[in-house]
């Protein structure tokens, strides 16, 4: 079932074709202060009208329109008298609906083209030629009737079209993209010039809107939250306080495979920031029934489980809990649905996954709305401190995930040192900011080494660091030469059990960010 529309702001519907940039086409319209909402391509044109779209927009996809199993969509979509903007793949269909004609290009284009531009409503304040950013096979041969072409590259007679009377616009390439040089121009032309948008998605405006419905929700019952001291859900927190006021209780499970000193300063921070929360320590409990358990999944279903657990013993003390909540972002709620419909396997997010169901709780998610970034400003407008906000990302299952093999307190504490250290000579050099994540790995081996003329045999330990902005790729950082070397150095001098260290060039893909 599709949530209705938050009235106080504009949206625009994006309709996913299979676009590895769609959730990028959702941040475009953000960034221009206009709420989007991401939905599969076969949403039903009455589900699409019932959100009171201002707008829609077509994705691109991998598809050919003349596939026979080529996704099409609910053509009622043209009908509704809302402006369409159709690109790449959504342009093509676009043009096929209205009796153009789409064929195969004779050149392939892929990256940065430069189109020439002859005027229309999304291109008219643009220079003659612009830089852009192209993706296709396909392309639009001729122009359905009614429609007139605004750009055109050697390659692609049609390389944008429109017909302003019926609110109908398409662009072959990507304006999403920070390769099409004015692409975010062209995006705002179709947003508040063809759509009649406000930039009214702010932060400000969210906040006010999501504490008012928290409050509408939430009339009754204590709300437990599942704090880490992470981003997500220290801004759910403070946000549901901030509608609750006294009605909210945090509970902090600490597992022993936290980053040193970790929950101590989770605790003060959430103290500082007012916040109600019990301190659980439950370390004995992880690393007993982690003894001898080395294959990764059952690493991470143990600690879930555990974790589970312990919540829950701590939440049924509370009288009157009701409710459980959870930090829940955007990007899940996406990709827990596939272009086709409801997945088969619905991702489990959080570290409460499964709670809910084990206690009669009530699920409430204030930010299952808003992308990361957007969770970050909330934070800035909920007057979280910055270091909180901008923490590096750290795993549910902990330092377990950057231990490949068994789990003991000793090696989690030789990784905390390790750790502990590149993180502090990150932030001595400014490269702290500059990196996405950034982390040590204990790896299951042992080598040679010479210490005070002794040989020693001890542990290896590897550092990570990435720069992205999605996560979903990533690039390692090319971090200095002497930083490198100075926390080497201290870590073979003052770690006791590491005598190598070793730095992961690899990119995402084909590794991923984390070990395992």
């Amino acid at each position: 079932m599709i949530a209705s529309v938050t009235p106080s702001f504009d949206t625009v519907v994006v309709l996913d074709f299979g676009s590895q940039y769609t959730q990028l086409i959702a941040r475009r319209i953000r960034e221009a202060r206009v709420r989007s909402v991401v939905l599969p391509y076969s949403t039903p044109a009455a589900d699409v009208a019932a959100l009171g779209p201002k707008g829609i927009v077509l994705s691109g996809g991998p598809s050919s329109v003349y596939d026979e199993n080529a996704p099409r969509g609910d053509e009622g979509v043209f009908d509704l008298g809302i402006p369409v903007l159709g690109l790449c793949y959504g342009m093509q269909l676009m043009a096929r609906r209205f009796g153009g004609e789409v064929g195969r290009a004779p050149g392939r284009e892929y990256g940065r083209a430069v189109v020439d531009v002859s005027g229309g409503r999304l291109l008219r304040a643009l220079g003659p030629t612009e830089t852009v950013w192209m993706s296709h096979g396909d392309h639009v041969e001729t122009v359905p009737e009614g429609f007139s072409v605004t750009a055109r590259t050697t390659n692609a007679p049609v390389a944008a079209f429109e017909d302003p009377v019926r609110g109908l616009y398409g662009l072959q390439f990507h304006p999403e993209v920070q390769h099409t040089e004015h692409g975010s121009e062209m995006l705002e032309s179709f947003l508040y010039d063809a759509c009649g948008c406000a930039p009214r998605w702010t932060m400000a405006s969210f906040r006010e809107s999501a504490v008012a419905k928290v409050r509408e929700t939430v009339t009754e019952g204590i709300v437990l939250g599942g704090l880490s001291g992470g981003v997500d859900s220290t801004v759910a927190a403070v946000l549901i306080r901030e509608a609750v006021g006294e009605r909210f209780r945090g509970v902090f499970v600490d597992t022993g495979l936290l980053r040193k000193d970790e929950g101590r300063h989770v605790l003060s921070s959430f103290r500082h920031l007012g916040l109600p929360v019990t301190g659980v320590d439950a370390s004995d409990r992880f690393f007993d029934a982690l003894a001898g358990v080395t294959d990764p999944e059952k690493k991470r279903k143990i600690i879930g489980g555990l974790f589970i657990d312990a919540f829950a013993e701590n939440a049924k003390a509370v009288d009157g809990a009701a409710w459980l909540a959870q930090g829940t972002l955007y990007p899940d709620v996406i990709e827990s649905v596939s272009i086709h419909g409801p997945s088969a396997v619905i991702k489990t997010h959080h570290n409460v996954g499964g709670l809910p169901e084990k206690l009669g709780f009530k699920l409430v998610e204030p930010l299952r709305e808003l992308f990361k970034d957007e969770v970050r400003r909330l934070g800035e407008e909920l007057g979280i401190p910055r270091e909180m906000l901008y923490r590096h990302p750290f795993p549910g299952p902990g330092l377990a995930v950057r231990i490949p093999g068994e789990i003991t307190r000793e090696r989690v504490r030789i990784l905390q040192e390790a750790d502990a250290i590149f993180i502090e000579e990150l932030r001595a050099s400014g490269d702290y900011d500059r990196t996405a994540q950034a982390f040590a790995v204990l790896l299951p081996v042992r080598s040679v080494g010479v210490m005070g003329d002794g040989r020693t045999y001890e542990n290896v330990a590897a550092l990570r660091a990435v720069t992205t902005v999605d996560y979903m790729t990533a690039d390692w950082a090319r971090l200095p030469h002497d930083l490198l070397d100075r926390v080497a150095s201290r870590i073979v001098g003052e770690v006791r059990g590491v005598n190598r260290v070793v730095y992961d060039v690899t990119s995402k893909p084909p590794a991923t960010i984390e070990w395992e």
